[in-house]
């Protein structure tokens, strides 16, 4: 199988189900978003943390593909079969986080992202993911079987927020409260 087709050399790409779209059409954005935040978490994911974070964030991975898959999928083709995902998913992620906050500290202030380099990926993996909420919010408004993949990424933005905390603590990076200027 070659890697280039040449069918995209136009700006069209073809969704699962094989209609014809415009690569910046709403549905392309979403997956494309869920692509780079599967991206950011495999850069999370190949720094120095410990193998039970590693194989959460391949499970995350994992279940991206699934949100990917369905995004990609034509929705008039409602016969097509691909993976889906399940409230076990979400609840996974419920899991990991309350594990995770019982060893921090409560916030009182907002805080600033940074202080270690693995942090900043969470900040901006958790930003990513905010985005691709937003989109797949419009595409949810027109399709009615996206409802656990938006509860999905928005469970995963808490997630990498509090996995930002975690990392912050265990590296002894110094989390920076937001208290605004007078």
């Amino acid at each position: 199988m070659k890697i280039y087709t040449k069918t995209g050399d136009k700006g069209l790409t073809s969704l699962f189900g094989g209609k014809r779209v415009k690569k910046n059409h709403e549905r392309i954005e979403a997956y494309g978003t869920t692509d780079e935040l599967m991206a950011y978490i495999g850069l999370i994911r190949d720094q120095d943390i410990a193998p039970p974070r590693k194989e959460t964030l391949i499970r995350i991975q994992d279940r991206l593909f699934t949100i990917g898959a369905n995004l990609a999928a034509d929705p008039d083709k409602k016969q097509l079969k691909k993976p889906d995902i399940a409230e076990i998913d979400i609840e996974s992620l419920e899991k990991e986080i309350d594990e995770m906050e019982q060893h921090l500290e409560p916030m009182t202030h907002f805080i600033l992202p940074g202080g270690h380099p693995i942090v900043s990926y969470c900040h901006i993996a958790r930003c990513i993911c905010r985005r691709a909420e937003r989109l797949v919010v419009d595409l949810a408004e027109k399709q009615s079987n996206l409802e656990l993949d938006l509860v999905y990424l928005n469970r995963l933005s808490d997630y990498l927020f509090v996995l930002s905390r975690s990392l912050a603590k265990e590296l002894g990076a110094e989390e920076l409260p937001w208290i605004p200027s007078k």
